[in-house]
């Protein structure tokens, strides 16, 4: 349920509303939005009389909110959210780009990646320590040394990381020495990941599993959330399809269905989604063109040698030249490229 006060209320008043809706066993989240007030009610809101409700002189109305998802859901929260990472934004008119190669490998290449991408316009530095792998003969990662890299790699740069978490035993770990905690597609419904990952105070970036609808895909971002960590970026990163020619079938009509349904900030990963490099570039423009609030993109220094997913990472080079595109781009579409 949703209750809007009445422009000019006093913080009291809605406090003293809001005690009493948690009185009655409810949680309260209070959202401050331009002229007005609204107070987000969860739980079994059946015994709330809206009748009693909305003669309250401080009530501007009330609506019961039919899905399942609450503190994700637009109508609790009309303005998008913003997630702030260092100095970087993205969200609520900030778009950013992040960016590395898929897997950790060596020192080397994590320094001198870091360093392009920040030359070319990233505001965070990707690159998996975990990997999760289809065969358990393919490089798995390496592990926690790999995340010691990645903060190599940022001490050098001063980008913040993101990197996957596998599993909930990784969550002390990653609070760490982690900026932003990805949940890949093969774990967004891995709901006891999701708990810890909710408990954590890093921000979480929560790709969309490879056959999900919107809502699973926001109830997933929900779990997070209703442990009490609101700081979610939700990642669109194509979704299996019977077409095989791409590795998966970006879905661009989930930008501004997202948007509609969900205050969360919403990237898309054009790498994953076409599991070839030549296809990023103008999977990544038609994202920002739907107004996507940032992408993730694989940058590696040798793709042909690249031990994980070589064949869609960009070249340094070929990652500059599509920044030049994006700078261009991200302001026709009203955004701010951090």
């Amino acid at each position: 349920m949703v209750v809007v006060m009445k422009p000019g209320t006093k913080k009291e008043e809605v406090e003293a509303l809001a005690q009493s809706f948690e009185q009655q066993g409810l949680s309260v989240g209070i959202t401050n939005g331009v002229g007005c007030t609204i107070l987000g009610l969860v739980g079994d809101t059946t015994a709330v009389d809206i009748d009693k409700l909305s003669i309250l002189p401080n009530v501007e109305r009330i609506m019961r909110v039919s899905e399942p998802y609450k503190k994700a859901n637009r109508k609790f929260h009309p303005q998008d959210s913003v997630i702030q990472v260092g100095q970087a934004k993205i969200g609520g008119g900030s778009f950013g780009v992040i960016a590395g190669p898929c897997s950790v490998e060596s020192e080397a290449q994590m320094i001198e990646v870091a360093r392009d991408v920040q030359l070319s316009g990233a505001c965070m530095l990707r690159g998996g320590a975990f990997k999760p792998r289809t065969s358990p003969y393919s490089f798995q990662g390496m592990g926690a040394p790999g995340l010691d890299l990645l903060l190599e790699a940022k001490a050098e740069t001063g980008l913040p990381i993101v990197t996957e978490i596998m599993a909930p035993r990784y969550c002390e770990l990653f609070e760490e020495k982690v900026d932003v905690v990805q949940v890949g597609a093969r774990n967004m419904q891995n709901f006891d990941l999701l708990k810890e990952v909710g408990k954590m105070s890093k921000p979480v970036l929560l790709k969309r599993g490879l056959s999900s609808s919107y809502e699973e895909w926001i109830m997933s971002a929900e779990y997070i959330m209703s442990e009490g960590n609101e700081n979610v970026i939700l990642c669109e990163r194509g979704v299996r399809t019977f077409e095989t020619y791409t590795r998966n079938t970006l879905d661009v009509s989930a930008i501004p269905a997202i948007h509609r349904m969900s205050h969360l900030p919403v990237i898309v990963d054009p790498s994953h989604a076409a599991g070839m490099s030549w296809m990023v570039e103008p999977l990544a423009l038609a994202a920002v063109a739907a107004g996507a609030d940032g992408l993730i993109i694989e940058v590696h220094n040798d793709p042909p040698h690249a031990k994980c997913d070589g064949q869609q990472s960009l070249t340094p080079e070929n990652f500059q030249a599509l920044m030049g595109k994006v700078r261009t781009l991200v302001p026709m579409m009203g955004k701010v490229l951090v």
